[in-house]
Order: structure tokens, then sequence, then C-alpha cells
């Protein structure tokens, strides 16, 4: 299939079509960008299975696509900061700049926010897309287009890392080895942690894991959330994880976060699961256990590629598969089930 501006559209649930879509034009203080490589995240596989994420819900077709990277085609009126053929990773969500949380530098929590591919807002999963120019972060030499799609999960890790307050020397516990949990392992071990414990269901994530840098995994077989607090224990040396990081989102994931983190240390909440939880809320009280949670992430893609360029953190083991964009539905389904391995799955989007 040959289009100008080939782009992936879901249109309602488990219905994905390659659409001809119109060739963006760039506005002032905006820029086209060909695009290069597109990851599929979970929060996509949940739009295309499930047609919603909590109070976010389909209602007309949308673009799907928000982990991408491009080359700049063409700039819009008072752009400066860019130039024509500058390599960029693309920062999805555009706030309004004008509100208090923008201006206090918390732009993720603004109310008025463009974030690709959440509906209503259309994603990057095309040929040609236009963005805001100061939301397109230009690539040193050193880091690669595929690099610079993962610059947007690996954000996630700096922010989740950055409220966490993890520093040198700390015990951490990642609860779940899927992309997000493996990019906090990374990005825990780039701030300084000494010891990192890594939990799944799945024993191939957790051997992927073990490879990125986790001295220690375990592998969940259990709903008893303090028995598998105590095998993390155990796993450090009779002490418990000065922070934990939980990104499944699971009710038991979370009750075992609580229970492993000593007294006095902190959870940080990154997955998102069901709207309400069972927890044991008073042990952490009483504990002193702080609980904080994430939403995406602000000022975080600068030091994202900074690491990436330091050699402090390595993204390319995550890519498993590769696709061109006109094989998109079959990407989006190997990544929903895991086929072959799948941990982050890249659509490639020039012309064959």
């Amino acid at each position: 299939m040959v289009a100008d501006n080939l782009g992936v559209v879901l249109h309602e649930k488990n219905d994905v079509r390659m659409e001809a879509l119109p060739m963006p034009q760039a506005g002032a203080g905006e820029v086209v960008v060909a695009m290069d490589t597109v990851g599929i995240c979970g929060s996509d596989v949940s739009y295309v299975t499930k047609g919603r994420i909590g109070d976010f819900v389909l209602r007309k077709p949308m673009v799907l696509g928000h982990e991408a990277s491009g080359v700049v085609h063409a700039l819009g009126e008072g752009v400066t900061s860019l130039e024509v053929g500058d390599r960029v990773a693309i920062e999805p969500g555009v706030p309004c700049r004008r509100c208090d949380h923008c201006k206090r530098g918390t732009y993720n929590l603004c109310a008025d926010v463009f974030f690709c591919a959440t509906p209503p807002d259309d994603g990057n999963l095309c040929r040609f897309y236009k963005h805001a120019a100061d939301f397109c972060h230009r690539l040193p030499a050193s880091v690669s287009l595929e690099e610079g799609a993962l610059m947007e999960p690996l954000s996630v890790g700096v922010h989740a890392c950055r409220r966490a307050g993890i520093t040198a020397g700390q015990r951490v516990l990642v609860c779940g080895a899927g992309p997000i949990g493996l990019v906090n392992l990374l990005v825990a071990r780039a701030m300084g942690a000494t010891e990192v414990v890594v939990t799944d269901i799945s024993a191939g994530r957790l051997e992927l894991a073990a490879r990125l840098g986790a001295q220690h995994t375990l592998l969940v077989d259990s709903k008893d959330a303090e028995a598998l607090a105590g095998r993390v224990a155990e796993l450090l040396g009779g002490r418990q994880p000065d922070v934990t990081i939980e990104c499944s989102g699971a009710e038991a994931s979370i009750r075992l976060g609580i229970f492993a983190t000593r007294s006095g240390g902190m959870m940080v909440l990154v997955g998102l699961g069901p709207a309400e939880v069972t927890v044991p809320i008073v042990n952490a009280a009483v504990r002193e256990v702080d609980i904080r949670g994430i939403f995406r992430y602000a000022n975080c893609y600068p030091a994202a590629i900074q690491l990436v360029e330091a050699g402090l953190v390595d993204v390319k083991p995550l890519i498993t598969h590769r696709f061109q964009l006109e094989q998109s539905v079959q990407a989006f389904e190997t990544a929903r089930t895991g086929a072959g391995g799948a941990v982050k799955v890249l659509i490639k989007c020039g012309e064959q």
C-alpha cells in the first residue's frame, strides 16, 4: 500500500485500519516531521483491545502512536530552535503553557494538554506528522532514531525515579518486568541504586531484567504478598528495599510493594490497573511508607537523551521486533500477544 501520508487509524475496539491521511502543514511554532520509528506502548494495545483507558474513551477514529522519532521535514513560522534535517525525539504531550501547573513546571498535570493517541487527540503512527517545535528534542549524533523513539518510555522511568528520590547506595524493588519496569531498572541503576530486585510472572522477562543489570529476580508464583516480601528481603541479605517502583498495576503487586518496602521508605505507583484496589494502607501508615503516584513525565526528555548519549543507559536490548508501517496490524497483534517474546515492538514509518 502506497500513500503520501499513510497512517494507522483505530476506528473502534479491534478495528485498526491503514488509511491515507491529509498531508500536515506546519503552523506557527510547529514543525512537520517525517516519521521514522514509532514504538507500540501498552496503552496503544489497551485502546485497540478495550477502546478506552479509564476516563479516556475512544469516541471517534484516532491515529495511533506516541513513542516516536523522525526527521524534521518542514518548519512553521517563527521556529528557530530546529532546522530541516534535524533528527528528533517527539515528546507527545503539549500542554497549554498558561495554567498554574505549566508555570510551575509540572506541565504533565495540565488539564488542557494535547497528548498523542489519547482520545480525542491523534497520534503519530504515520509517514508525516506535525508537532510543537519546542516538544521535539534534537538527538545527538550518537543516539539513533530507534533509540529516540524509546525516549518516551525512558522518560517515564526518569520521572518515576526522580519522584522516588533514588540516590547512590539504595536498594530498589521494581515490580513488573515489562518495558516500563525495565526502563525503571535501567534508570535506577544509572542514578546509583546498588542493588535492584525485579519481580514478574514471566521467567523470560526476568532473564532479560538480569541481563539489563538486575542483581536479583523473583518469579511471582504466589498471591501471598507478605511471604513474597520476605523472599525479597532474603534476596537482599535480610534487608528491605529503600524504594519500591510498582509497574504492573496489579493489586497483588501493590500489596507486595507495601509489605516489602522498609519502614520510612518510598513506594511509587507507575502501573495503572483497576480504579480501586484493596491494599494494607494501615501497614504503610504506621511504618511511614510514603506512597506516590506518577502521571506521564515533565522535563524528563533531555535527561533521558543525556543518559543514552553518555552510555549510562542502553535501551537497545528492549527492542525485540521491527515491522514496516504497512505491517502495523500484525505489529499490534505481536505486541498484544507477546508472541516471540515481544518486549518492545517498533514500527518503521518510512516508505520501503
